[in-house]
């Protein structure tokens, strides 16, 4: 009578093909989870303190992507960084007065520019239309509405309600077609986590 005796390499190599089948399941949950479209933000408060003199805010907008809302404050003047501050608040408030600015949405992101919507003169460089309706997010999947705060002694800040504490990213763009003096903050918030 003849056995079959499996050698050592055999037996290892079977248990690892074994461990094989019950990881690959385990690993295809794990890239369900993978960020949504590639995003890894996060909902942290993000800030920069780069000076930038002369710059002032002359316009704000909103657009809609695949993976997220963006709003841009555009800046004019010398071409450089500014400071700003971006962070999820429990709610933000008016410039001077300090009066809680209602905001729709299950979050408030607060942004603050460090450029004024006035020049040195005091002559507004810009003025929403609305205080409650800066830009009209109507039909965005993140942004529920954005706000005036006001704009007072050298800063500009704004209030957005988002749908909730979602992931978001913040940064400055220097230049645009045509303008090279242009300098934009762009606030992204993703759809979901």
């Amino acid at each position: 009578m003849n056995r079959f005796r499996l050698g050592p390499l055999a037996v290892l190599a079977g248990v690892v093909a074994l461990l094989l089948g019950f990881l690959t399941p385990a690993a295809a949950a794990g890239s369900a989870r993978a960020p949504y479209c590639g995003l890894v933000w996060g909902s942290l408060p993000e800030s920069s303190a780069a000076a930038a003199a002369g710059l002032t805010v002359s316009d704000v907008r909103a657009g809609r992507h695949a993976c997220f809302d963006r709003l841009v404050v555009d800046l004019r003047g010398p071409a450089a960084a500014t400071g700003w501050s971006v962070r999820y608040v429990d709610a933000v408030h008016e410039v001077g007065s300090g009066a809680p600015v209602p905001l729709a949405g299950g979050a408030a992101l607060e942004v603050v520019v460090d450029a004024p919507a006035y020049d040195r003169h005091g002559n507004a460089t810009y003025l929403p239309p609305s205080r409650g309706a800066v830009v009209d997010v109507a039909g965005f999947r993140t942004f529920e509405q954005v706000a005036w705060a006001g704009s007072y002694e050298g800063s500009t800040t704004l209030g957005v309600g988002t749908r909730a504490r979602l992931p978001f990213r913040t940064f400055v763009l220097l230049g645009a077609p045509g303008n090279d003096d242009a300098v934009r903050l762009v606030i992204d918030v993703a759809h979901r986590w």
